[in-house]
């Protein structure tokens, strides 16, 4: 009788390389997975890639976002490539994800509610329906359909994208009003409650400036107060124009400097946040008063109300919205009267003059919230490290 014995060693060897392999394979998934559960729940990684929170942010600081500041939330288009947001890397238009499953808005509880002052990472409101113009970038869709309008929208455009919540542009701003407050803006200042607010510490806006030389500041005197080299000229030879902080004012008034606030007087921008000039002559420096809503709250709707309430009532919170001869019918029903099921915030950039935020697009609602900004952790300029921003908080 003949017997045949399997080669031990061989096998092994083989089995050896298959574990090797393997380990590979696990390592490289749990290290995506790991970093995954990372980036959701607990914090995020983004750079600053514009000058409207100057001189709080700049342009190319890295920062951290605290997801579970606010309380992470529920991923609501779970299948994404990992380390995606809504276009693919090396892509114009290509959508790393799916919304064959979408789930509903949902938050684990965090360590507190959003303050006034905190600044906030959110989807982009308006950022539902997309432009991508010839080089493949976006464009907003709201703002061009205002105006030029429809016609040159269709005639320039290919069809508009749609991306749902959480696959938005995030933005970053700080939160000016919160649920329940009533905001109002005189003359560039902010009143919460029909109280005057104090403004950031690195806020900036724009001032009329006065030398005594009655000249221009030297491009050194701009590199001293960090501001923009941007020259803006008045009617006056002697006076120009500034995007200064509150330091930078002081400065200024030290070296005999005379300083007035550039704000701009009252007239109807058909820009401005509800769009309707024919009843709300509002811009940028004297807008309001307007109620931010809260969760439960009720409202009474007309053709007055109805247009700071239309885009929360149809596009956040679900419902089919119409007029028919000045009556309001909302899900077929007709109403006078509103109830919001979602909190919702007001943000602004601290650089008033170079911010496109809640003024020129309305209301923040809480499931646009990604997460509360917590530190920088690197800075580059002109290809330097700005050593003096590392690892600092962000308030």
């Amino acid at each position: 009788m003949n017997f045949s014995f399997p080669n031990v060693k061989q096998a092994a060897e083989e089995v050896r390389k298959k574990s090797k392999v393997r380990e590979w394979i696990e390592a490289a998934l749990f290290a995506v997975v790991a970093a995954t559960l990372i980036r959701t729940f607990i914090f995020e990684a983004f750079v600053i890639p514009s000058a409207s929170m100057e001189k709080t942010l700049l342009i190319n600081d890295f920062i951290f976002v605290s997801k579970i500041s606010y309380g992470p939330r529920i991923p609501i288009t779970p299948l994404a490539w990992p380390f995606t947001h809504h276009t693919m890397p090396f892509t114009k238009s290509t959508r790393p994800f799916s919304t064959a499953i979408q789930w509903p808005y949902r938050r684990l509880p965090g360590f507190s509610d959003i303050r006034r002052n905190d600044v906030v990472v959110f989807n982009y409101p308006c950022g539902d329906t997309v432009l991508k113009s010839i080089t493949g970038e976006d464009e907003d869709y709201y703002t061009n359909m205002r105006s030029p309008g429809p016609e040159y929208v269709h005639k320039n455009f290919p069809p508009p994208l749609t991306r749902p919540v959480d696959k938005r542009e995030n933005w970053i701003k700080r939160c000016i009003a919160i649920p329940g407050d009533t905001i109002q803006i005189m003359d560039g200042v902010v009143y919460i409650n029909h109280a005057p607010t104090t403004p950031p510490e690195h806020f900036e806006a724009k001032y009329y400036v006065t030398m005594p030389d009655g000249k221009e500041l030297t491009d050194s005197m701009k590199d001293v107060l960090g501001t923009d080299h941007i020259q803006r000229t008045t009617g006056d030879s002697t006076m120009f124009i500034y995007n200064l902080t509150p330091a930078n004012v002081d400065t200024l008034k030290a070296m005999g400097g005379k300083i007035k606030r550039y704000v701009f007087d009252a007239f109807a921008d058909s820009r401005v946040f509800p769009f309707d000039t024919k009843h709300y002559e509002w811009n940028e420096d004297c807008f309001g008063p307007l109620y931010i809503p809260q969760k439960g709250a009720t409202v009474k709707l007309d053709t007055l109300t109805l247009p700071f309430y239309s885009r929360i009532i149809s596009t956040y919170e679900h419902n089919t919205l119409r007029v028919v001869d000045n009556k309001i019918y909302i899900n077929g029903r007709q109403t006078d009267t509103y109830t919001f099921k979602m909190n919702y915030y007001w943000m602004m950039g601290d650089n008033r003059r170079e911010s496109m935020d809640s003024r020129f697009w309305g209301y923040v609602p809480e499931d646009h919230v990604v997460g509360k900004a917590w530190i920088i952790w690197m800075s580059i300029h002109n290809n330097r490290i700005r050593w003096g921003r590392l690892f600092s908080a962000i308030r």
